[in-house]
């Protein structure tokens, strides 16, 4: 029953945010009530702008973490939007705009050697690290935002050293265009885990729509600002410091209220830590505030997954042993440089049994606390072995 006391022909739902009926009228039309009336222009209002900045179906259709991350991922564009015009002012008067005696070629190929050095380190970087930046997005997400604030403040104080201008605005754009790659690749990796219907594309392109009004309203506010620091170097240090304050602590924010469901090594660690000592398998909510976020922190053990046979074993002996008790698709290993351990095959093949004996424990422990098992971010290499031990065949 209704407020106007007729059962309602039926009732319609948007997602989990509005509701209405719909009421048979005596002339056989239908009527058409919301559940809650609200007022119609703030309705009006409302949904607009959800539409225009948020994905179809919000909340539904993303991660419970997404309206957190997003916020904090706003207020630090918008900080760093004005350091970045800080820094363009700066570039521009260190180029020679405003001044008589510089000249047009001069400034161009300035402007030259600093795209061509930030193209070369786009590539070197994009090569070097590429294949970590899935496993790791929370980690190289904050490492961006930090080089990013680095290489401002050397486009911001390199007007002060004229003789070295051209090699220190060239470092700065090889910082930035590492910082585009590392951003790039680490929002997409963000973008996948807040999808949650396979609407990436929108969610992607409502994150455009967000920082580009932030991008907007920064140079609002940088058209006030610029005027207030010509001239003024103190003022823009200070302006400065002020905002790139702002913009790590909102990135640090921001990673922090990243909620991830998948393994990477640093999640896996804190996971079995906590399933050694106390025999139960911890969930995401729990693990994600635990997990660092600075890059090589607790690493003390180098772990490598799918590693070069080559660089375990040196010969035949080595590797019959390691198949000796091993009734799995893996082997284990000391690397060669670890002198004291290489030779201690009972310590493998004990290592070897344990995990054998735990890990089905552990499997459905992790799929009962919520964490996804059918992909990791573990990042292994490409190396697999196969190998033929008493009539068996493994890999």
């Amino acid at each position: 029953m209704t407020e106007f006391g007729t059962p309602p022909l039926c009732t319609e739902i948007y997602g989990s945010r509005r509701t209405r009926h719909y009421l048979p009228l005596p002339d056989g039309k239908l009527r058409c009530v919301p559940d809650r009336p609200e007022d119609q222009t703030y309705r009006s209002l409302r949904d607009v702008f959800m539409s225009v900045f948020l994905p179809q179906g919000y909340p539904e259709s993303v991660s419970p973490d997404y309206l957190a991350y997003q916020i904090w991922d706003t207020v630090q564009a918008f900080a760093s939007s004005i350091t970045g015009t800080l820094a363009t002012q700066a570039v521009l008067k260190g180029v020679g705009v405003g001044d008589e005696t510089s000249t047009v070629t001069a400034a161009t190929v300035t402007w030259i050697l600093k795209d061509g050095t930030g193209m070369l380190g786009r590539i070197l970087f994009a090569w070097s690290k590429g294949n970590k930046l899935d496993c790791d997005a929370k980690q190289w997400r904050l490492f961006a935002d930090v080089l990013n604030d680095v290489a401002i403040l050397m486009e911001i104080l390199a007007p002060a050293f004229p003789a070295c201008f051209t090699l220190i605005v060239c470092i700065s754009g090889f910082f930035k265009c590492i910082v585009g790659v590392a951003g790039g690749a680490t929002r997409a990796a963000l973008t996948m885990h807040q999808a949650r219907r396979d609407n990436m594309a929108d969610v992607s392109a409502k994150d455009g729509s967000q920082e580009t009004l932030v991008n907007l309203a920064g140079l609002l506010c940088s058209l006030f600002l610029i005027p207030l620091v010509a001239d003024n170097l103190p003022l823009t240090y200070a302006l400065y410091g002020l905002f790139t304050i702002l913009h790590l602590y909102a990135n640090y924010r921001a990673v922090r209220a990243v909620c991830m469901e998948t393994l990477n090594r640093a999640r896996l660690r804190l996971v079995l830590r906590h399933f050694l000592r106390w025999g139960k398998v911890p969930g995401p909510v729990l693990v994600n505030p635990k997990e660092p976020l600075l890059l090589g922190y607790h690493q003390q053990l180098r772990l490598i997954l799918g590693a070069p046979l080559h660089t375990v074993v040196s010969n035949t002996a080595d590797f019959q042993k390691a198949l000796e008790g091993s009734s799995s698709n893996y082997l284990l290993f000391f690397n060669q440089a670890a002198e004291p351990y290489k030779k201690d095959w009972a310590t493998l093949s004990e290592m070897q049994h344990l995990l054998d004996r735990i890990f089905p424990t552990f499997l459905m422990g992790l799929m009962s606390a919520g964490w996804v098992t059918d992909r990791n971010l573990l990042g292994p290499e490409e190396w697999r072995v196969d190998w033929n031990a008493d009539g068996k065949k493994s890999c």
